[in-house]
């Protein structure tokens, strides 16, 4: 290739990234749940025509983004390319081919450039209610947590299916919102087809082939270029965390060798009964992200930079959970996902690993009555722990990691159900001690602005087994759930509160980082001023 082709191609790629991140902004702006539109749970992504991703919106997690990677691919098999029409649009939530459960709709839609068709874009939110038990861990199948979307035309040639968002309306306590938020995937899909029908005419391409193969053939080549640095050998780890019935154990096995790295949890825990079951999906789509931090962050993600990891779990364990298993809380579980794998690479690849942080969201989803007693209202206000120390810097406060999403602010909260938010501050001294100190968690006070009954569907973790430190670092403090003045609640599962109790929750704080006796006298100032300690 000649280098004004090269850098021709390198142009295209850039504005390839700026037409998906387009896509994923046009979804943030038009959702109707707050989940997207305030704490951007969303992905967007291009793919070429044999369904590879090309290019993903920076705007998303690693939980939709790299599991929406492989469910084009899904899309593809049941709706041939050869019979797909400008105006066509599909839609699933099958949390086996999509991004792991049920409450996540993935629209992907055909894009034609002169009545041909030149590559597929495809979209992925978090709908808030979808019926079923509701958002949290409680139930035993798949099918009690919500309606289960078969792969299926949400439109052809342009016109929408009526009879599905019937369906869609009637299937959940929210009709309005969750109607608006399928038309606004289905936006966010038409922006990227604009676009890059733009794109194309100004650099004056009729096909994506040429530019495909360049971006997954130049990231496949750097992603391997940086796996050679790594030495080649056996790294293990594991972890344990709360799980519902009992303890999980994840255990993993990562192999270097030379330009690969192969992944696999062997010896994990057996699924569970209830929701925190994961498809093997987003095992690979957080496992995937995990590499990527530590060994490629300069490369953009695709299919050709997450090509070189090879990463299996048991069937029939809880990172490999089959249908009918229940997933709805996958996230419990798959978040932890990064942290096991970076305490593989630190026994490679030293001095470069953070500490473990409260790793899984601790979204505060509430369910009740409103003021008429006619209609009910559901809400997941998005609410996060402390990051890990790093190597060289504190870890983050209250902050998501490795999700990505950001806290809901309490006046949208407050705003769209009949919640009162009595406290929000950091919970000081959460983050572990270290030569660099782990981000500290929130203390959170919530009642009912109506003094009515509602249920909180608790989904969290690091109760009973906080993040560890690292290098000599102190584990952070353990998250905690419970009455105000009164009783304990369980981590896991719907609970009721009552209109006149006030709700505590504070969420862990990440590990530190080397040891305290070693922090520098700044940075200990720097504590005292902000009154960190």
């Amino acid at each position: 290739m000649s280098k004004i082709n090269e850098i021709t191609n390198q142009l295209m790629w850039n504005r390839l990234l700026s037409v998906v991140e387009e896509q994923g902004q046009t979804l943030v702006r038009t959702a109707f749940s707050p989940i997207v539109r305030e704490c951007g749970d969303i992905s967007a992504g291009i793919f070429d025509l044999k369904g590879r991703m090309m290019a993903q919106a920076v705007t998303g997690t690693p939980g939709h983004v790299n599991s929406m990677a492989e469910s084009v691919k899904h899309f593809m098999r049941f709706f041939s390319i050869q019979h797909m029409n400008e105006g066509d649009i599909y839609i699933t939530n099958d949390p086996w081919m999509g991004t792991g459960h049920l409450n996540d709709f993935v629209l992907t839609t055909p894009c034609f450039k002169n009545n041909k068709i030149v590559g597929l874009f495809s979209c992925t939110s978090h709908l808030t209610d979808i019926g079923g038990i509701g958002t949290g861990p409680d139930a035993t199948d798949v099918h009690m947590e919500g309606i289960y979307i078969p792969m299926l035309k949400l439109a052809d040639k342009g016109k929408m299916n009526k009879t599905l968002l019937s369906m869609i309306r009637q299937n959940t306590r929210q009709p309005v919102e969750t109607e608006g938020d399928v038309y606004s995937l289905a936006a966010c899909n038409d922006v990227g087809c604009l676009r890059l029908n733009d794109m194309m005419k100004e650099f004056e391409i009729s096909d994506l082939n040429q530019l495909s193969n360049f971006i997954y053939t130049k990231s496949v080549n750097a992603v391997k270029k940086e796996i050679k640095k790594i030495p080649n050998g056996v790294y293990k780890n594991s972890m344990k965390v709360d799980g519902f019935e009992k303890p999980v154990t994840l255990n993993a096995t990562l192999i270097v060798k030379e330009d690969k790295i192969f992944m696999d949890y062997n010896g994990t825990s057996q699924k569970s009964l209830y929701g925190i079951n994961v498809p093997l999906s987003y095992t690979r789509a957080y496992t995937g992200f995990g590499l990527s931090c530590l060994i490629s962050p300069e490369v953009p993600n695709n299919a050709g930079s997450l090509s070189p990891y090879d990463i299996n779990a048991p069937e029939g364990t809880i990172l490999n959970a089959k249908y009918p298993a229940s997933v709805c809380a996958r996230h419990i579980i798959g978040q932890m996902l990064p942290d096991v794998v970076f305490g593989c690479l630190e026994k490679a690849i030293p001095d470069l690993v953070p500490a473990e942080g409260a790793s899984c969201l601790w979204n505060l989803t509430f369910r009740g009555q409103q003021k008429d007693n006619k209609s009910i209202f559901a809400i997941t206000a998005v609410t996060n722990g402390g990051t890990g120390a790093r190597p060289s810097k504190d870890g983050l406060s209250a902050t998501a990691y490795p999700s990505g999403v950001k806290g809901t602010p309490v006046e949208i909260n407050e705003a769209v159900a009949p919640l009162l938010f009595l406290k929000k501050e950091f919970k000081t001294g959460s983050g572990g001690k270290g030569k660099f100190r782990g981000g500290d968690g929130q203390i959170i006070e919530i009642k009912s602005s109506l003094g009515k009954d509602m249920e909180i569907l608790a989904a969290y973790d690091r109760i009973k087994f906080p993040p560890r430190g690292r290098k000599g670092g102190e584990n952070g403090k353990p998250g905690l759930i419970k009455i105000k003045n009164g009783r304990k609640l369980n981590g896991k599962g719907t609970q009721p509160i009552k209109g006149d109790e006030i709700l505590v929750v504070e969420t862990p704080g990440g590990g530190g980082y080397g040891l305290f006796k070693k922090r520098s006298k700044d940075l200990l100032n720097q504590d005292k001023e902000n009154e960190l300690i």
